[in-house]
Parts: structure tokens; sequence; C-alpha cells
């Protein structure tokens, strides 16, 4: 009898079933990757659609600003408009109004034409705060988003260097990381805008002045470095620690390759999650110091310049702050949907009740 041969006729083995038939329509599709995956379950998740699609629509809206301002308000929005005059109705009206509180004195910006020329009305300065809004925008995303990169660029550095070398090296770098985290972010951003206000930096033939936006890039950058590199820094000791790198460095293969072919796509995911979530709080943390003065600097403009700007002008003329004020809340709020998403897509151990 046959190794292979069973003693009941009737009985079949493994070796004896045939292999089950391809699907019909030719051959059984590849399994997903998994940033296809996280394409497909972004693309099926109506939250994340309507949410990716309000974040485009505020970005090509602060997109335009230089058009808008050439071409639809026709005026400089950078430019004092004390004795500007608009038509409305066939008059000309002057921006700013002689004010009918008190006693009379002084002057107040006209309010919402909502036409193509001070849509928003005027600020204290005469200035279109449509066409302010706008570029304020473009500022606040840019400052926001670059500084994003920054830190998630830095905490990548030092997270996965201090959790693949150890020893030493990670010691000190998870202690400076935790000298940098007791200090309180608020305190610590401001305590930065105050030393670089006033000063200008040369690196060479770059030269910075201290109304670049560069600084306040660099400074809302690093302040966030800590809360990031401790988890990528604990993701990367755990793929260190596992089965397969483990066998690559038997293997004796580079630690360069090992870097690049294992620890980098596997911590890829979780710099990823932290991106829309993390410019969320950068652009609360650029409008809170622009609000107070140690931010944006003029002749630049964001939404947190635009919110001081309408301080003085809340009870006559609210648009002034609510328009910045609205901006902000939803623009949070649409990022920190879309990060929600994207959280449980590329991390469903994170997810609530699983």
């Amino acid at each position: 009898m046959s190794l292979y041969e069973s003693e009941d006729p009737d009985m079949t083995t493994d070796l004896d079933t045939p292999p089950p038939a391809p699907p019909a329509g030719g051959d059984p599709a590849p399994p997903l990757g998994p940033w296809r995956r996280a394409l497909r379950g972004l693309a099926s998740s109506p939250a994340a659609v309507l949410s990716g699609l309000g974040i485009l629509l505020i970005v090509l809206a602060m997109a335009l600003a230089p058009a808008y301002a050439k071409y639809v308000a026709k005026t400089d929005p950078f430019r004092s408009g004390l004795s500007a005059k608009i038509m409305i109705d066939g008059t000309r009206v002057p921006v700013m109004q002689r004010s009918t509180e008190g006693l009379g004195l002084g002057v107040t910006p006209i309010g919402p034409t909502w036409g193509p020329q001070y849509f928003l009305g005027a600020d204290n300065q005469g200035r279109d705060v449509a066409a302010r809004f706008l570029y304020g925008g473009q500022n606040s995303l840019f400052i926001a988003g670059a500084a994003t990169l920054l830190c998630l660029a830095c905490a990548a550095l030092v997270g996965i260097v201090a959790g693949y070398a150890g020893g030493a090296i990670d010691a000190v770098l998870s202690n400076l990381i935790d000298m940098i985290w007791a200090f309180p972010v608020y305190l610590l951003a401001i305590s930065l805008s105050i030393v670089m206000l006033g000063k200008s930096f040369d690196f060479g033939p770059i030269h910075l002045s201290s109304s670049s936006l560069i600084l306040p890039i660099v400074i809302i950058g690093l302040v966030y470095v800590p809360y990031v590199a401790r988890p990528v820094r604990g993701r990367v000791i755990a793929i260190t620690n596992s089965e397969f790198v483990l066998a690559a460095r038997a293997l004796g293969i580079r630690p360069s390759r090992i870097l690049w072919r294992h620890i980098l796509p596997n911590v890829a995911t979780t710099l990823i999650v932290f991106a829309p979530m993390l410019m969320a709080l950068n652009i609360v943390t650029e409008s809170s110091l622009s609000f107070l003065s140690v931010g944006v600097q003029a002749p630049n403009a964001s939404w947190g310049t635009i919110l001081q700007d309408g301080q003085a002008l809340l009870y006559s003329r609210p648009v002034v702050s609510m328009a910045p004020g609205i901006a902000i809340m939803v623009t949070v709020m649409l990022l920190n949907l879309f990060g929600d998403v994207l959280r449980d897509i590329l991390d469903p151990k994170s997810v609530r009740g699983r």
C-alpha cells in the first residue's frame, strides 16, 4: 500500500482533494497594500470625503487671495485706507465714518457692504477685512503646514535614533525630550518668540528678519517635537525587538538597510496619523501667538492678527473678529475629523471598543 493511499477506499486525503477553482473571470486579485487600503478606506468614509473636500475648498479660497484683492476688492489690504471712499448705491461713502456713539467724536470703520468692495467691512485702519482675511488664512495655513512638516521630521529623526540606538544615546535624547516636555507649550513658545522678536539672523547668504514667517514656523514646529517623538520612539523600540528585525540583524544586514526597509515604513503610518491633528493644533497655536503680538509680525497678516485687530471693534463691528474666529473653528474641526478617520484606518488597534 502506498504511503499516500488510504485503507478505506471511500476516504480521501488532502492530497486527493483538488485545489479550489479560481473565481470566475480570471485569476484572484492580489491583496491590497497598506496605502491602497488606506486610500480605499478614506474614499469609502463619508466623514473623510466631506472633511477632505472642506479642507481643499478652504485651501483653494486662501490661495485666491491675490486675485480677490486685485480684481474683486480692488484694494491693497496692507495699505491704510483712512481717507478712502467707495461707491455704494451710486454714492461715494467714506470708509471711515463719523462715530455715532457718545459725543460723536472719532470715526468708525464701515460695516459689511456684502458687495465686491469691503465685503466684510473695514478694520480700524480702513483696510478691507475680506482681503486681509484671505491673505491671513494663506499665512496661517502655510505656517501650520510647514511647522507640521518640521515637527514630524525632527520627531522622526529623534525617535528613530533614540529607539534604534538605545543605550546612552537613547538616555540623552529621552532626557532632552522630557526637559522640553516639562515646559508648558504656550509658555515655551511665547518665551522663544519674545527672544527672537526684534532681532535678525544671518546664516551665510540667508537673512531672516523679525517679520519673517520662518521664525514662527521654527518656534511652533520645535515646541511640539516631544509630543510626537515619544510615540515614535516607543514604536521603533517595539519594531526593533520584533522577530523580523532580529532575524535581519542575525543575517548581518546593514543597520542603514534595516532602518530604510523595516523601521521607517512602519513608523510612517504613525507620522501620517499625527499630521492632520498636529496641523490643527498648529493653527490654534499660531493664531494664539499672533493674537498676543508674538507671532506673525506686520506687514504680514494671519487669522490671529485679524482677531487682534477686531478686538477694539468687537461691539461696533464684530464681523472683523468673527470671520477669522469661525474660519479657525471650521478648519480645526475638519482637520480633526479627517485625522480621526485616518487614525481608525491606519491604526485600527487604537479604535475604542475593539
